[in-house]
């Protein structure tokens, strides 16, 4: 048996198992992914636990929509607010010790204004302590494998094992908008008034026209500023983290500038159609002498439009095939080669069956065996 090996080169567009040509960036961590195709576009430092600040809160919100979710919350419920809640530092919503407040302007508190009131009114009302929800909220994540993830309090404040990294947060932001498109609208408000106080929502890129329709700052001393942002463009989601920058300005221009990059400079191409032969193969003692080689499904892929020129695709397929074929039967691989990047590995499958040939066609062979046999032994092989 003979193996075949075919090389080709195609301009054309592939996806990315792991980053290549990767924008370079002043965060400390950062992680941007295609929500489509679930491709990483640029990763740096991604699974290195680190303070979260406040993109911690994601993780709260979480256990608020889950809850809601399975019947245990209603956004109509209120929740009563403790001294401990409103005398709370840094952003608030200011909600008033005594009072009640419904879950869903709590949940707009902890999103527009970042309010770690509102935080720990939701941790409270739901889990009776905040230092209770903290745990629940390290389990759930473990639970999730957010391996990188742990949490000692709902609001991200500093605190010894208060940690996340950028891969976990980049998943817990996929998961709220796969799970709770009902709630992620909230995300996307420029401004929440709540007791005659109106804030704006701290997300630098709302508002610039670019799609970006989430979802949550962070900044303490320790963590520097970052910012868990989602953005869509032509039918395309995005999905990043960036942390550890020295400024809210650094934090803006940044954001703004791997979301542009993000759209402009990566693009989804067909490279195959299913179907559509991509070779054919001898059939070895079959009722037809040569099979079509296909693929199942169309390969759509994502690709640094730097690169296209730099691709290459071969396929391989033992040739020739022993009869009987079946049709879907794996034949070869198609394998894709990007820059910097693993390779990826395609069936090719039978386009039709080949039946096993009867008693001229084994004739046939035995004879063409013995030909060559006598030809090589002639020629002194």
């Amino acid at each position: 048996m003979i193996l075949r090996f075919f090389i080709a080169i195609f301009a054309l567009a592939g996806l990315l198992l792991q980053p290549a040509f990767a924008l370079e960036t002043t965060a400390r961590s950062a992680l941007v992914i295609d929500y489509n195709t679930g491709t990483i576009l640029l990763s740096k430092n991604a699974d290195e636990p680190m303070p979260p600040a406040s993109m911690s809160k994601l993780m709260t919100l979480n256990m608020i929509f889950e809850a809601l979710e399975d019947g245990r919350l209603n956004l109509e419920d209120t929740f009563r607010v403790s001294a401990e809640a409103s005398q709370k530092g840094g952003s608030k919503m200011f909600v008033r010790e005594g009072s009640r407040v419904r879950i869903e302007d709590l949940i707009r508190g902890v999103i527009v204004q970042s309010g770690n009131d509102a935080c720990i009114v939701l941790a409270e009302g739901l889990s009776g302590t905040e230092a209770e929800f903290a745990k629940r909220m390290t389990r759930r994540a473990h639970e999730l494998g957010m391996m990188n993830s742990n949490f000692v309090n709902a609001t991200g404040w500093p605190g010894p094992g208060q940690e996340m990294s950028a891969e976990d947060l980049v998943f817990l932001a996929t998961r709220l908008i796969e799970k709770f498109p009902q709630y992620y609208k909230y995300f996307s408000e420029e401004s929440f008034t709540w007791d005659n106080i109106t804030q704006n929502n701290r997300n630098p890129l709302l508002g610039l026209g670019i799609g970006a329709d989430g979802m949550k700052t962070g900044h303490t001393e320790e963590a520097g500023f970052g910012l868990v942002g989602s953005a869509v463009n032509d039918g395309r989601r995005i999905i990043f983290m960036i942390g550890g920058l020295d400024s809210s300005l650094a934090r803006s221009t940044e954001s703004e500038r791997i979301t542009r990059w993000a759209f402009r400079e990566f693009e989804m191409k067909t490279l195959f159609k299913a179907d559509v032969p991509v070779d054919s193969a001898n059939v070895w003692l079959g009722a037809e002498k040569r099979v079509e080689m296909v693929l199942s499904s169309d390969i759509e892929l994502l690709l640094p439009l730097e690169s296209l020129d730099e691709i290459t695709a071969h396929y391989t397929y033992t040739d020739p095939i022993e009869a009987p074929i079946r049709v879907g039967q794996k034949l070869g691989e198609l394998i894709v080669m990007i820059p910097d990047s693993g390779p990826m590995h395609f069936p090719l499958t039978a386009r039709t069956s080949v039946e096993a040939g009867g008693f001229a066609e084994r004739i046939s062979a035995a004879t063409d065996i013995l030909l060559r046999r006598i030809r090589a032994a002639t020629s002194g092989g």
